[in-house]
């Protein structure tokens, strides 16, 4: 089967389509940095007002993982399913940008906003600024390339284990992000409330 390679066709769609994500995110009003005045590489506490405004924190791993979620989707359309035709497989790196955006786009809607500081561990959330957004999509795509160039099984366990590790630094992840939103559990709420976040 035929991998998610991308062309230069499909890169520069890639790159529009997040460019478009930007411009609608600041259309939203969202902050272009954070309203710190200030931009880190890195920012740990999840409970602070710093979280989900800078370049990398402990959701960072989560939008990693899309890449390889976002990969076998698009594999599975254009590759086992032949969606599109025999060249269709170059257009995988689109669609997952298009889906990264789409979420990012929809994070910061304020019923999503009121939605993660009700039922998960987000309690102080007040959304993305633009560059976490941005930086997400480009954490994403860093999956999808792991995704295109590690095996399978080497990409899954690399999965697991960066949610695992952000399961015990700050009691949340993708997985347990996911519950919540869907299904609020109230032992996982009060496990993670328990927890505190990291530094």
């Amino acid at each position: 089967m035929a991998q998610l390679i991308p062309d230069r066709t499909t890169i520069i769609v890639s790159i529009g389509i997040t460019i478009a994500a930007v411009l609608i995110l600041l259309a939203m009003d969202r902050p272009p940095i954070c309203e710190c005045g200030y931009v880190k590489l890195w920012h740990g506490d999840i409970n602070s007002m710093g979280n989900s405004q800078h370049i990398a924190d402990w959701y960072t791993p989560s939008h990693i993982i899309h890449g390889p979620i976002f990969y076998a989707l698009g594999w599975l359309l254009f590759s086992k399913w032949k969606i599109g035709g025999e060249n269709a497989v170059r257009w995988g790196l689109p669609l997952a940008v298009f889906l990264e955006a789409a979420w990012e786009v929809l994070e910061n809607t304020p019923m999503v906003i009121d939605r993660f500081r009700s039922v998960t561990a987000n309690w102080g959330y007040s959304g993305d600024s633009v560059l976490n957004s941005t930086a997400d999509i480009g954490w994403m795509a860093v999956g999808f390339y792991l995704a295109m160039k590690l095996p399978v099984k080497v990409t899954i366990i690399a999965a697991i284990i960066m949610e695992v590790v952000a399961a015990l630094v700050v009691r949340d992840g993708l997985t347990l992000t996911v519950i919540m939103l869907l299904f609020p559990i109230d032992a996982i709420a009060e496990w993670q409330a328990a927890g505190g976040g990291a530094a």
